[in-house]
């Protein structure tokens, strides 16, 4: 790990959520949901982090020879 990790990682999940708020928000009226917010992108997005950060991490070990 670097010195500078924790602030691209701090930086990747802002802008993550702004991802996930501009996509939903395109999505959602063909889907025939409601918009969402920044606040509401950035709780999915860390529901998805603490969800796919484990599985990352088991998968990059168990790859390793």
């Amino acid at each position: 790990m670097g010195y500078f990790a924790i602030p691209t990682a701090f930086f990747g999940f802002f802008l993550s959520s702004l991802f996930t708020m501009l996509f939903w928000n395109l999505v959602a009226p063909w889907v025939g949901l409601g918009g969402i917010g920044y606040v509401n992108a950035m709780l999915i997005t860390i529901a998805l982090w603490l969800v796919i950060a484990p599985v990352a991490a088991a998968i990059s070990k168990r790859t390793k020879v």
